[in-house]
């Protein structure tokens, strides 16, 4: 009997295995479709005023600003979840100690307050540089072991608060464009950071869809190096950004770098205009890169500048530029078997004004913009959001108290339902 009873054991775990090769894997229990980033920060406290409550709460900030009624004229535009940003910078200052579980229950009331509007809810973890009297950021993180540590304490915690929601209406990123793995050297850190933030989160919430990436600001080409075998759990969705091409998406922008702070007024596309007016703004640009530009790297600049146009100066080329992260995921997934419902488009969008710069981009440009990457998503069968809400990229709000032209917000309404 005890050798019939062990062929028996043995004959079920072989049929168990042979179920597991066979069976299709399963899906994210979160789904969603057509969404907007909400805002992150929008007075900027500084880090001395976090344990002020009236500063820090309720969390995030836009709070203080949106009402039940603005998340429901999203669900009203067609939008059926958004993406919560949430700093976790705060949970890891010593100045929000006596505030701490206040600002994983206000997150949590966030949340809900999201889903009574009709709508689903990612709570994005986003790290941003520190600065501004703020000590611990993205390079903190990325930099010191026991910062990493700390942050991986606070996906656990964030994961803890979320666990009882309904895995159907929130969901958990665990991290923002991770800055890693950017340099010439090849490194591959991401994946292995990756993973512990997701055990961290796991351990809390079985339940919860967990949302991964890559590395390198969450680029295609960095999902594409995820082997999403390594993490052996199906309630996973996979985000990958794209802002191609970056000359016409974030021009002015001071924040992004030593070059596109000096481009302003190229259309979308470029063809878009007669040649002659096109030409007339490149030299207009690069007037003021050799005005204002280091004199070191004026050169550079002007050939840069001459690179990236000539990417783009056709329909043809520009629909290469575009198309090519969406190639790169789709890829990346029909090898690892991931399913197109299980990949998303995190963020994508056109700068509208960069905050003290005169310069306002025509808003038909940016709707077109934003059309063609809705388009490129929903052909490949990706879920969407747009960044974001308010700011510098805002489709409802622009800067102070000031409405962003409805064109945007116009081509999502016009989507068929």
């Amino acid at each position: 009997m005890a050798l019939l009873g062990t062929m028996i054991k043995t004959l079920l775990a072989a049929l168990l295995a042979l179920a597991v090769l066979v069976l299709p894997a399963g899906a994210a229990t979160f789904s969603m479709k057509r969404g907007l980033n909400l805002d992150q920060w929008v007075t900027w406290p500084t880090e001395d005023k976090w344990g002020d409550r009236q500063a820090i709460l309720p969390y995030p900030e836009w709070r203080k600003f949106l009402r039940e009624d603005d998340l429901k004229a999203l669900k009203d535009a067609g939008l059926d979840f958004l993406r919560m940003p949430v700093d976790p910078s705060p949970f890891l200052s010593d100045r929000t100690a006596a505030l701490r579980d206040d600002l994983y229950a206000s997150v949590l009331d966030s949340a809900r307050m999201i889903n009574r509007a009709g709508l689903k809810v990612i709570v994005d973890l986003h790290l941003i540089p520190a600065g501004g009297n703020r000590k611990i950021g993205m390079g903190q993180v990325m930099d010191d072991p026991a910062v990493f540590d700390a942050y991986a304490e606070v996906v656990r915690n964030m994961a803890k608060t979320l666990a009882r929601e309904d895995p159907k209406q929130v969901a958990l990123e665990l991290m923002n464009e991770p800055i890693v793995d950017c340099d010439a050297n090849g490194t591959n850190l991401w994946p292995d950071r990756q993973r512990k933030l997701f055990a961290a989160a796991r351990a809390s919430a079985t339940r919860l869809t967990l949302i991964l990436t890559g590395g390198c600001y969450s680029n295609a080409e960095s999902l594409a190096r995820i082997d999403p075998g390594t993490i052996a759990d199906d309630n996973i969705i996979w985000s990958f950004h794209s802002y191609d091409p970056f000359l016409l998406t974030h021009q002015g922008a001071t924040w992004a770098g030593d070059f596109i702070q000096h481009v302003t007024g190229l259309p979308y596309p470029l063809t878009a205009v007669p040649k002659a007016r096109l030409d007339m703004t490149l030299d207009t640009i690069r007037d003021r890169i050799r005005a204002e530009a280091p004199w070191t790297r004026q050169s550079g600049l002007l050939a840069y500048l001459d690179e990236q146009v000539a990417t783009m100066d056709s329909p043809e080329k520009l629909a290469a530029v575009m198309d090519a992260p969406f190639r790169t995921v789709e890829a990346w997934a029909t090898a690892n078997g991931v399913k197109p419902q299980d990949i998303t488009l995190g963020e994508f969008g056109m700068i509208r004004k960069e905050y003290g710069n005169g310069f306002v981009m025509p808003p038909a440009y940016r709707a077109a913009y934003v059309r063609d990457m809705i388009a490129r998503a929903e052909a490949h069968g990706f879920s969407w959001s747009v960044w974001s809400y308010g700011g510098a990229f805002g489709v409802v709000n622009a800067f102070d108290g000031e409405k962003a032209e409805p064109d945007v917000m116009d081509v999502i309404r016009q989507l068929p339902r």
